[in-house]
């Protein structure tokens, strides 16, 4: 998955499908991005889930971390649960009441979904916990689909597996006064934003209102610290970083103008009573979506500042300006360094990773590719074959060294 000549072909490819505002704005975010790098400036991802996994991005990233690019990540706590399954993986899907399950335990559309995993992988997952082979076999002898979906989840055994191993991360992050996120990634592959962060000592950080997700694993990570820690260690992540990205996320409002930042957020009377506060001011923030209603109020705001002017005139800004106002709008069309990338991140993630690779004379290991596309067909599969679920003993393990170490 490496960058090559052949690879550049194809990222020029998709720089040619963006729309022409979109290329300008992408332009301008990498010159931005690049100089903070060149100034020891440090770059912050914040990712939502499903289609950041699908697409690869949540892989990239992992390999922009690696590499020094990406220097902090905020991301949802399915993204914590499907990278400690192994990011991407193969199940059998199909209709759990023929293997005698009851409808009241299944989804809708009553599927049941078997991980598809090999002999080693198994041996390992026996050594953990009690597996019903004898499900497995029949489910795998039942008509269905093979896909490849968001590892873990709802597959058996993988999806419970992760679950049982979350309570038992959990008991060491809260004896440690970890997050959950850092005692995960211990065991983590490195290939996973999980995974190298703790190697590199890299915050990984879920955000508060991307809690409840992943099952189990959600609930662990919001048990593992307080949400006022949580929130003033994310306020430090964004302090310590002059350019942030937001890849198909929502509720972000909460996190770049959350309960500590001043400037277009609400941390005023934090800092009234003595907490730390943070300013983003000056700072620049890219989100990639695809709401043109996004693009559409950042114009409004730098052709005669309606968003500003429904704030200081208390009006609803639904009303003022005529579209649909998503939360999150507000303090990213009133940031002045905010940079609008409208289109899909399966195709702008791998244009601006290798645009700002390249620029910094920096070798890829992986890129990201459009799903649909035959690259990112093959991307799937080399994400399904390669990156493992957390390994239990190796976490174990460093667990025993920190305790050594402090």
């Amino acid at each position: 998955m490496a960058v090559g000549p052949i690879i550049s072909g194809i990222i020029q490819k998709y720089y040619n499908q963006l729309q022409p505002e979109t290329q300008k704005l992408m332009d301008v975010a990498v010159e931005r991005i690049i100089e903070q790098k060149r100034k020891g400036g440090k770059l912050m991802v914040i990712t939502g889930s499903g289609p950041n996994i699908h697409e690869g991005v949540t892989t990239l990233v992992a390999d922009l971390m690696d590499k020094g690019i990406v220097d902090a990540v905020s991301t949802s706590s399915a993204v914590v649960a499907h990278e400690m399954a192994g990011t991407l993986d193969k199940v059998k899907r199909f209709d759990g009441t023929k293997l005698g399950l009851s409808r009241t335990l299944l989804p809708k559309g009553n599927t049941f979904e078997i991980t598809q995993m090999g002999e080693e992988q198994l041996a390992l997952v026996r050594e953990e916990m009690i597996m019903d082979e004898e499900l497995i076999r029949r489910g795998n002898a039942i008509e269905g689909d093979i896909i490849i979906k968001a590892a873990g989840n709802m597959g058996y055994p993988m999806g419970l597996r992760t679950e049982r191993l979350a309570r038992e991360i959990l008991a060491i992050a809260r004896t440690y006064g970890l997050p959950f996120e850092t005692v995960a990634g211990w065991g983590a592959d490195p290939r996973t934003m999980l995974g190298v962060g703790a190697r590199k000592g890299l915050p990984v950080l879920v955000s508060v209102p991307q809690l409840i997700g992943g099952g189990g694993v959600g609930l662990a990570i919001g048990d593992s610290i307080s949400i006022s820690e949580r929130c003033m260690r994310m306020s430090k992540m964004m302090e310590s970083s002059t350019i942030l990205i937001e890849s198909a996320i929502a509720l972000t409002q909460e996190i770049h103008d959350g309960p500590f930042e001043t400037y277009t957020g609400h941390g005023v009377w934090a800092g009234w009573d003595g907490y730390q506060t943070i300013s983003l001011e000056g700072k620049t923030l890219v989100r990639i979506d695809l709401d043109l209603n996004l693009k559409r109020a950042w114009d409004m705001q730098r052709n005669d500042a309606t968003v500003q002017q429904a704030i200081d005139k208390g009006l609803p800004k639904t009303k003022l300006t005529g579209i649909p106002f998503r939360m999150e709008m507000s303090g990213f069309a009133r940031l002045e360094n905010s940079l609008p990338l409208i289109g899909d991140i399966g195709t702008i993630w791998p244009v601006l990773a290798c645009k700002v690779a390249q620029a910094l004379d920096v070798k890829l290991d992986f890129v990201s590719h459009p799903q649909q596309t035959p690259e990112g067909q093959a991307m799937r599969e080399w994400i399904v074959e390669n990156i493992r679920p957390v390994q239990r003993d190796v976490l174990l393990k460093t667990s025993q060294a920190y305790r050594r170490g402090r």
